[in-house]
């Protein structure tokens, strides 16, 4: 399924998304699936984040053209996102909800609970030059 969004430098953190994950419930423990239309483009990379301190961030960047979809696997944390304009603090910690974050949308990881785990698939393999590092860079590209 190809995305439908705004381009990157109009996407605004409405163009997010959080998506059920299918799941198939076991008295034995469930199940979830990521499969053909859950998220909205190919899996290139696959990554997570574990044993971030409670009081650090991860993050701290937009993308150019990368999608990516975040999934609490354990625990919770919050992901802080903002387009320039608005912002917004989205709580995961639902390991059958995920966070469809777009290109062009700033994002930065915080409050962490203990044993959290998240992990992160994305569109595309890492390329340095598809991150925005510098929130005031990233006024920039958004024209601001």
């Amino acid at each position: 399924m190809e995305p439908t969004f705004r381009t990157n430098i109009a996407s605004t953190i409405n163009d997010l998304q959080q998506v059920e994950i299918p799941k198939i419930k076991d008295t034995r423990g469930n199940l979830a699936v990521i499969e053909k239309d859950c998220i909205p483009f190919a899996i290139k990379r696959v990554y997570y984040l574990y044993d971030v301190p409670s009081d650090a961030f991860r993050g701290g960047h937009a993308h150019k053209q990368l999608f990516q979809f975040l999934i609490p696997l354990s625990g919770s944390f919050e992901v802080r996102v903002k387009d320039a304009v608005s912002e917004r603090l989205i709580t995961l910690n639902k390991p059958d909800k995920g966070l469809l974050i777009v290109p062009g949308i700033w994002r930065e990881i915080e409050n962490f609970s203990s044993g959290s785990v998240c992990l992160v698939l994305a569109s595309e393999e890492f390329d340095e030059s598809d991150y925005i590092r510098d929130y005031s860079d990233f006024l920039e590209f958004k024209g601001m």
